[in-house]
């Protein structure tokens, strides 16, 4: 475990660059980026260069993702890995059949230990791997206390947080994103980071002081905009709206632990120095948060509740045009305006997968028990829509006015392939063992 620390420069926030997968440039030292090449004879003020590449270098370049960084050490100075012990976060979506069931969990805990970001991670489901190149990771997390002396990257997967409860500072090796419950981060691959809890001031097991949230590994293709198709060139998440942190920097030496996930194992290496000591960097590779609010909803101002794929935020691309291997779609604020229809999301079946959960408020299609921090996961073919009681209300609600829903931020993790749930996620105590019985109400209303 991490022990001495010999206190150096350390990392501060220092603003955010706009624009989506942009060409940045960033320095916090001013005359550390190279002027007209990537890899001088020697770099300004005694710093390594080091390629960070997130695609194959003959990618197509309206696909390449790749940024330099400019560093005080390699990526490559520390110890040996070794295996740590399993715990709750880890890849194993085989450890029993999948389930056409209907699931729906409850809240995690506060952890009544000290926890931090990567101890309170807990793997709920998923498919695929990293060996595949393909699928998802499906994690919640509960922790009471910042990463202290450790740091981690994913090789596996890039990881799309979403903070429930509680705010995040992560500190990257690219600069400081902080993110709150509504908005996102976005971690690429192999990018090196520790997390800080700056609300955790209580003691342990103390709730208000506990950062809760959601976290989806991508196994495939980069998450990417989706195209608009006939909405036109404005609408949904604009590319304006996502922000990558400016260079910052630790120069800070002492006994760390940089924890690795490898092909769904967790690994650990001794490390005598920080390893977010990158001076400068520039490229297209790079992580960055996105204000949930900020999305541009659309919606049908005639009939009939539109798919939700217009509600898809951010989506990563599969082998098959039009089909996805995750897309990530929101629920939030909006008018429903609909005549002659039943406003709510319908009832229905999908040959997709379908995991959702809650950020804030009151999800629409079900007004109890599906609550923030909980979560859903109706599988490919499995029936799922309003419980009764939503359905009652809506098939007897005044649709000479619109519906105004306030207060509110649903997300779904949508793929193409079956997600698995875990052994612990089954056995849980917060699976909602009685979830099935929100439809016992539906009555028989056939008059034929």
């Amino acid at each position: 475990m991490p022990g001495r620390v010999m206190q150096g420069h350390a990392m501060e926030t220092r603003g955010y660059q706009s624009g989506f997968g942009n060409e940045f440039a960033t320095e916090a030292l001013p005359g550390t980026l190279p002027e007209g090449r990537n890899s001088p004879q020697r770099v300004a003020h005694g710093l390594y260069a080091e390629q960070l590449s997130g695609t194959a270098f003959t990618a197509p370049r309206h696909q390449n993702r790749r940024s330099w960084l400019y560093r005080i050490r390699p990526a490559a100075m520390h110890g040996p890995f070794e295996m740590l012990e399993e715990g709750s976060f880890h890849g194993r979506f085989d450890e029993m059949p999948a389930t056409p069931n209907q699931l729906r969990w409850s809240p995690m805990p506060a952890p009544l230990v000290p926890t931090d970001f990567i101890e309170g991670m807990f793997t709920i489901a998923g498919n695929g791997g990293a060996a595949q190149q393909a699928g998802v990771g499906i994690h919640v997390y509960a922790a009471n206390c910042s990463m202290l002396g450790r740091y981690f990257y994913n090789a596996d997967a890039e990881m799309l947080v979403l903070p429930q409860q509680g705010r995040l500072r992560l500190l990257t090796e690219m600069g400081v994103i902080e993110v709150e419950p509504q908005e996102i981060a976005v971690l690429p691959r192999g990018v090196r980071f520790r997390v800080e809890l700056p609300d955790s001031v209580g003691g342990h097991g103390d709730d208000a002081h506990v950062a809760h949230g959601y976290v989806c590994e991508n196994f495939g293709a980069a998450l990417r905009l989706p195209e608009l198709g006939p909405i036109g060139s404005n609408g949904l998440a604009n590319a304006r709206d996502f922000l990558t942190p400016h260079a910052a920097f630790e120069d800070v030496e002492g006994e760390f632990e940089l924890v690795a996930k490898f092909q769904g194992r967790l690994w650990r290496a001794a490390i005598g120095h920080s390893p977010l000591d990158v001076v400068g960097w520039h490229g297209n590779y790079a992580p960055y948060k996105y204000d949930l609010r900020r999305f541009n909803t659309i919606g049908s101002i005639s009939y009939d509740h539109p798919d939700p794929s217009i509600f898809t935020v951010l989506t990563s691309a599969s082998d098959t045009p039009g089909t996805a291997n995750l897309d990530f779609a929101i629920f939030p604020p909006r008018w429903l305006v609909a005549q002659d229809t039943f406003r709510p999301p319908w009832f229905h079946r999908n040959v997709a997968s379908e995991f959702m959960g809650l950020i804030h408020g009151v999800y629409d299609a079900k007004a109890e028990g599906f609550v923030p921090g909980g979560a859903s996961l109706h599988n490919c073919m499995s029936g799922h829509g309003p419980d009764a009681a939503t359905f009652e209300k809506a098939s007897n609600a005044d649709l000479s006015r619109p519906d105004v829903i306030t207060g509110t931020m649903a997300f779904m993790f949508e793929t193409r392939a079956v997600i698995q749930p875990t052994r612990q996620a089954m056995d849980s105590i917060h699976r909602q063992r009685d979830y099935q019985d929100c439809w016992k109400g539906l009555k028989r209303n056939f008059n034929g």
